[in-house]
Parts: C-alpha cells; sequence; structure tokens
C-alpha cells in the first residue's frame, strides 16, 4: 500500500489553492456563501474525478483494442440531498463516442472494464451509493 498526501493552503476568505503535481487548483465558495468564487467548489470535483479516472481508463483501453473515436465526452449526473450534510445520492455515468461504425461490443467491454476493475474513483463510489451507466454512439 502507498501513501498520497496532498495540502491546501487557504489564500484568503473561503479560498484555497492546492498543488496537485505540480497543477494549481484553486478552490472557492461563491459570493453567496462568502467567498468569492475564484474556483470550482469542492463537492463538483467529486465528479470530475469519476469523469476523468474512468474517460482516461476507456481511452486507453479502446486504443489498444484499435478503436478509432472521432470525439468522446463522459457525463456525470448526480442527484443530491436536500438536507444536510448535502451529499450525492446517486450518479449516473454516460459515455458519449463519436464515430462512424464503433463496435458496441468493444465499447461496452471497454466501460466495464474501466469500472468494474481499473477506475479506482468508480470502485470507492459504487461502495457508497448507486452509480449507473449508460452508453450513447453518435455519428
Amino acid at each position: 500500500m502507498s501513501t498520497v498526501k496532498i495540502h491546501m493552503d487557504w489564500k484568503s476568505d473561503m479560498a484555497f489553492e492546492a498543488d496537485l503535481n505540480g497543477h494549481k487548483l484553486i478552490i472557492d465558495a461563491p459570493h453567496a456563501a462568502g467567498g468569492n468564487d475564484l474556483g470550482p467548489t469542492p463537492k463538483p470535483l467529486m465528479l470530475v474525478a469519476l469523469a476523468g479516472c474512468t474517460g482516461i481508463d476507456v481511452v486507453s483501453i479502446l486504443k489498444k483494442m484499435r478503436v478509432k473515436l472521432e470525439g468522446f465526452r463522459v457525463w456525470v449526473e448526480a442527484e443530491q440531498t436536500e438536507t444536510y450534510p448535502k451529499h450525492y445520492s446517486s450518479m449516473k455515468v454516460i459515455y458519449e463516442f463519436k464515430g462512424k461504425d464503433l463496435p458496441m461490443d468493444k465499447l461496452e467491454k471497454a466501460v466495464a472494464l474501466s469500472e468494474d476493475q481499473y477506475c479506482g474513483v468508480s470502485y470507492l463510489y459504487k461502495k457508497a451509493i448507486p452509480v449507473t451507466t449508460e452508453i450513447r454512439v453518435v455519428e
């Protein structure tokens, strides 16, 4: 097992800055919550983490399968509770592939491999909430 560490430095008001592998990321609250809206709020980054993790896996797997994509988009939709602590109660990952004559069996296999074997974010989220999947092909 390895340990991964990050830190965030408080900048001002509600703003924090993280250094992630040399990449700066500002987290802030909107004006209505006392922030200056200098960056995203923390919770939606959970959706970004899921989309990025599984998206990178799927592209890598499809390259190995020699599937050529014209475009690829990952959507993550989450239902959020109304009461505190507000949290995501479910998520849906929509994989939108663009291309001609894309082999559905390979797209489905790449998505399944990512979600079931490789994407640690998906693995963790599925332990806490329902996560569903949809595959769309746009020609």
